[in-house]
């Protein structure tokens, strides 16, 4: 019965039409406690949260997917064994083209980073994680990937971002000290601009990233500052100010078309945050938003302090605790294409209460699979 549903749904959920590429989105949870778990688990057998991910995947059928939320390692081994999972039987995706790296989270610091006298703690690494790579990030694509021209922004100091605005005590002093400060990195884990070659040749750019959530810190806003100039680094990108990138290569956006995707764990209404970041990314002429909505978030619009939300709660993206006090759901998942790409159809994959893989996406992750079809003249996947 299950496979029936998921072959349903997959009919459903096809792209509109050939001439169009889906992009999606999904933070998918495939985050473990510690280095080589995750490896271990999809390799000999996967959890049930890990199978409910991949069934998601399979019948949204993106041709081009970010994956926020899986640990990366070395040898990029949990990479291919879900590669190699998703591919499985009659309806499995054959991703033969994938791009990942090393993020800056649970990579030691060596210093005090959070100003609690110790420095070998998660927080003290230059994203926070239990080990290198815990939660990284990855693509995959039915379309090349033009790995030798991606320009990753992992070391850029968060100081040398135009416009920054660096933690402090209360009264001025530099958070945690002058020196340590300079010492901060602007991604916690990493900023990625991947070309994707489409079948005419020309380039799609996918900007890729996932700030750290606004929460977490004390007076001095370590993490509220450090999402909001993670989400306003795109801003600048596009609006032509040009970065350095780990190669010594300073430039701005491409003139390429783009599409900027993450988990970037700030809703533009709700919630907590520097929101004033989202909103002008959100307003940025390079960038339109398609606004992608769903059936089982709208369902949950009167659920505890959603009732109280600003935004529409047919957008939200993230299943979070409704009780008092606590944030509710939140539009955190975005896909902003180039205003210059014609939009075909956008959804969140968050089903109805009982209908398909509703019970599959609620087990595989707060959050929800985000899904753009893009019409683009000859871009259909091989």
């Amino acid at each position: 019965m299950l496979r029936m549903l998921a072959l349903a749904l997959l009919v459903l959920a096809a792209p509109a039409a050939a001439e169009t590429l889906r992009v999606a989105t999904y933070e998918a949870g495939l985050s473990r406690k510690g280095p080589g778990l995750l490896v271990h688990e999809l390799e000999n057998g996967p959890s049930e949260q890990a199978l409910a991910a991949i069934a998601l995947i399979r019948a949204a059928r993106p041709d081009l997917l970010l994956l926020n939320g899986i640990d990366h390692d070395l040898q990029g081994r949990a990479l291919d064994a879900l590669r190699a999972r998703l591919a499985e039987g009659p309806d499995g995706i054959d991703y033969r083209h994938a791009f990942t790296a090393p993020v800056n989270a649970g990579v030691p610091s060596g210093h005090d980073l959070d100003g609690d006298g110790r420095s070998m703690r998660p927080e003290d690494a230059f994203g926070w994680g239990r080990f290198p790579g815990q939660g990284g990030m990855a693509v995959l694509s039915r379309l090349p990937i033009d790995a030798a021209a991606v320009r990753s922004f992992l070391t850029l100091p968060w100081a040398a971002l135009p416009g920054a605005t660096l933690p402090e005590r209360p009264g001025g002093a530099p958070f945690p000290d002058a020196a340590t400060r300079g010492l901060l990195r602007l991604s916690s884990r990493a900023h990625w601009d991947v070309p994707v070659i489409l079948p005419g040749g020309g380039r799609l750019h996918l900007l890729a990233s996932q700030p750290t959530p606004p929460l977490f810190d004390g007076p001095e806003r370590l993490n509220r500052l450090r999402n909001r100039d993670e989400v306003r680094f795109w801003s600048l990108y596009l609006g032509g100010t040009a970065l350095t990138d780990d190669a010594g290569h300073s430039a701005a956006a491409p003139a390429d078309p783009v599409v900027l995707a993450g988990d970037l764990n700030l809703d533009a209404l709700d919630g907590a945050g520097e929101r004033a970041a989202i909103a002008e990314l959100l307003a940025s002429p390079r960038l339109a938003d398609p606004r992608p909505a769903s059936a089982g978030a709208a369902a949950e619009a009167e659920a505890g302090v959603n009732g109280g939300h600003d935004g529409d709660p047919a957008l939200d993206t993230a299943d979070f605790d409704e009780a008092p006090g606590k944030s509710g759901n939140l539009r955190l998942d975005y896909l902003l294409p180039d205003a210059r790409l014609a939009v075909a159809g956008a959804g969140v994959f968050w089903p109805a209460p009982g209908a398909a893989l509703a019970d599959e996406a609620a087990t595989a992750s707060r959050h929800r699979l985000v899904w753009v079809d893009l019409g683009l003249p000859g871009a259909s996947a091989p």
